[in-house]
């Protein structure tokens, strides 16, 4: 498999979305939300002081971001106007993180649980889920690090990457959005990690493993097909897209932490045709 660079020259990018016929990405530690054509063409569409991460749509159109550190969820309208959608702090004492989105505009939202960059030991966390309207609870308990996330096609099975569980996690969902019958849906290999997460036609995931420095495909059980290395920069996220959903979007890094991100503006996006389209959400 051949990789060829789309974009370089950034500070830390996370999320990335495959949505109407574009990539959307957060470049977390320049507090921008990006567009980003198949051509590689860059535009800013939101800047977000308070540092953005996982992103989604509503029904309507409008777009969730996951401001991290005040630990909230921003809704930009098509006008690209910022609106407080939630306030999860009341739930949450550490930055917030990645997100997927439902059909029904229901996200499901994680968080570190502990202080990463002052080395604290990691510790289990809970699952959010906001609704519609903005209300908070709580989907799930005792998560490690819940982090990159997808729902299955038919809407009825939320996969979550527990980055420090160095699993996958499955749930199903009910009609009104809770979450039962947690089960692992696959253990990762020795020494990775799981961070951000795309699912395909043939329902396996993508999870990006920035330990092992590679994208790693897993089918249920914990089989892996493929491993893409990504040399010597951290894989860090990873989302299925293109014209034909067969292009993998690899996110790469050489560090993680802001001031060094901010310095080196090394964070690229890395593209590979893959066999399997993408499915699901995100």
């Amino acid at each position: 498999m051949k990789l060829e660079t789309l974009v370089s020259g950034r500070v830390f990018l996370e999320g990335p979305r495959w949505h109407d016929g574009a990539l959307w990405v957060s470049d977390m530690h320049a507090d921008e939300v990006l567009r980003i054509t198949e051509n590689g063409d860059v535009e800013v569409v939101a800047r977000v002081a308070a540092q953005p991460s996982g992103l989604g749509w509503l029904p309507n159109g409008d777009m969730l971001i996951v401001s991290m550190t005040d630990r909230k969820l921003l809704r930009r309208t098509s006008a690209g106007a910022l609106h407080l959608h939630a306030d999860m702090s009341e739930h949450i004492d550490r930055r917030a993180n990645d997100m997927v989105v439902d059909t029904n505009g229901r996200a499901y939202i994680g968080n570190f649980g502990f202080d990463f960059d002052a080395g604290e030991a990691p510790k289990a966390t809970v699952l959010l889920r906001v609704d519609p309207d903005g209300s908070v609870s709580v989907a799930a308990e005792g998560v490690s690090f819940p982090n990159g996330m997808v729902i299955t096609p038919d809407g009825k099975t939320l996969i979550v990457a527990e980055t420090f569980g160095r699993q996958l996690t499955a749930f199903d969902i009910a009609e009104d959005g809770s979450l039962s019958n947690r089960r692992v849906w696959a253990e990762l290999p020795e020494g990775a990690v799981p961070d951000g997460i795309c699912l395909d036609s043939a329902g396996g995931i993508w999870a990006a493993s920035p330990t092992t420095k590679d994208c790693i495909r897993l089918e249920e059980g914990g089989a892996v097909t493929d491993r893409i290395s990504t040399g010597d920069a951290q894989a860090i996220a990873c989302m299925l897209g293109g014209a034909d959903g067969r292009k993998l979007f690899i996110l790469t890094a050489e560090t993680t932490h802001r001031k060094a991100c901010q310095e080196k503006k090394s964070a690229a996006i890395l593209t590979v045709q893959v066999t399997h389209a993408h499915a699901g959400r995100p």
